[in-house]
């Protein structure tokens, strides 16, 4: 169990780091525009070694924004109760630390593609036509990463939950 709970927890760190960066930086695309390099992420876009800040308030933007900081947030969240299920003190007797740390990421997983899958929408079907020479830079892909290791995190748990089911369930009554 305490494996299990270890690995998750190993999993949600590694995964809200890169959370954080991902949402953080602005290499989410990179294009040429007229003849210059320029590179953008969700809070600004930078083209000849000039960076501005993103004013337009684009929903898709604003929408893939909302999500990586609610998936960020709900990962973060996770993690305290992950540390807090180490602990065998409870309160509460039907409430399971463990199922709720599992719970929290995978509702930061779920966050996580969605700001991932509008992102990636909008910007094959409308960008990716504007700018011919263009591509997905490290940003985005540590985005996915993140989407896998919170899940993972989340299947960590549950099964640490369903080990400590097992335990419970065996014991006398």
């Amino acid at each position: 169990m305490y494996s299990f709970m270890g690995g998750g927890l190993f999993c949600a760190i590694v995964g809200n780091i890169l959370l954080v960066v991902s949402t953080a930086t602005d290499y989410w695309m990179q294009y040429r525009l007229s003849g210059n390099y320029a590179h953008q992420g969700l809070w600004r876009y930078c083209v000849s070694n000039k960076c501005y800040m993103q004013t337009d308030s684009i929903a898709y933007w604003n929408a893939t924004r909302a999500f990586m900081i609610l998936s960020g947030m709900s990962c973060f969240a996770g993690i305290i109760a992950g540390i807090m299920s180490f602990a065998h003190f409870s309160s509460f007797e039907r409430f399971n630390r463990s199922f709720a740390a599992g719970v929290m990421f995978f509702v930061s997983t779920f966050f996580v593609l969605l700001g991932m899958a509008i992102y990636t929408g909008v910007t094959i079907n409308f960008l990716g036509r504007r700018f011919g020479d263009w591509r997905f830079s490290w940003s985005y892909i540590l985005g996915w990463v993140a989407m896998l290791m919170t899940f993972f995190a989340g299947i960590f748990y549950i099964c640490a939950y369903r080990m400590c089911e097992c335990r419970r369930g065996n014991g006398p009554r």
